[in-house]
């Protein structure tokens, strides 16, 4: 239930964030086009990339909150792992594209219109910062994916007001493309962050914080177990974990055999693993 009721919240927080991105966007192109800035416009071509991006990870992630049928087993989440990927690969294009636009500017450096360029940095800080704020606490890797794009945005903008800011008391044009570069690095460095996590979950690494050392102590501290014979945890979206265990046991009857694992299932449910299967084996005498 838990994890239903969070991707349909992470559902919401794309929907909310991709009108907010698309409306921006435009007014970014607009004021790019206006201020002949490279820095600007760069990023609005950039945004545009991103809107595109961010309908797809909100289709994914709504798409994600469909129940198990005879398709999927396990449900649908693992498609807001892809709406994950299809954002990090379009930030990547979009800083190759920044890069492609800012380099020429160093040896051509136009100087573009101060005022106008403020009052877009200063609306871009306020807007990216408002779905930061929205995204806060966000768990999906979706949402992880956009909100490390609108970091970067408001990151982004910080740096353009600053750089306005410098230009208009002295000619340095050169600031405008090295504010892109910088910019589009950054970008980079962080997606590249971003897809290791996604592709951990792919590869069904042993989600972050989940120590399978301590787990096996814990098992055979218990009573009734003998020997782990064989453990694994991953999760499906980054968000939604499952284990499974095989174990030998001492001999008990039944009723106390579902009863130890009901207790088991609810330890691990509580450190946040949601689907445990465990398979028991009487120890021989």
């Amino acid at each position: 239930m838990g994890h239903s009721h969070n991707h349909q919240r992470s559902t919401d927080n794309l929907r909310i964030v991709f009108f907010l991105n698309l409306c921006f966007t435009i007014v970014e192109v607009i004021g790019g086009w206006y201020t002949n800035s490279v820095a600007i416009y760069s990023d609005a071509l950039h945004d545009f990339g991103d809107t595109f991006a961010l309908g797809l990870a909100w289709y994914f992630q709504h798409l994600s909150t469909k129940q198990r049928d005879k398709y999927y087993s396990y449900g649908y989440g693992r498609f807001s792992l892809l709406g994950s990927l299809i954002t990090s690969v379009v930030l990547v294009i979009g800083a190759v594209f920044i890069l492609q636009e800012s380099i020429p500017r160093f040896f051509d450096p136009v100087q573009p219109k101060i005022t106008p360029m403020i009052w877009l940095a200063v609306i871009g800080v306020i807007v990216n910062g408002a779905a930061v704020f929205r995204l806060n606490g966000s768990k999906s890797l979706s949402e992880r994916a956009v909100m490390l794009h609108l970091l970067e945005d408001v990151l982004g903008w910080i740096i353009v007001l600053i750089g306005a800011i410098v230009m208009m008391f002295y000619d340095l044009p050169f600031i405008d493309p090295l504010l892109s570069t910088f910019l589009a690095a950054f970008i980079l460095f962080n997606v590249f962050r971003n897809l290791k996590a996604a592709f951990k979950v792919i590869m069904q690494a042993i989600p972050d914080g989940i120590h399978l050392e301590e787990i096996e102590k814990y098992l055979i501290g218990l009573p009734e177990v003998k020997k782990v014979k064989d453990l694994h945890v991953w999760s499906t979206d980054g968000e939604y974990y499952i284990m499974t265990a095989s174990l030998i046991i001492t001999k008990i009857g039944q009723s106390r055999v579902n009863g130890f694992l009901e207790e088991l299932r609810n330890h691990f449910r509580e450190q946040g693993i949601e689907h445990i299967t465990v398979e028991t084996e009487v120890e021989e005498q």
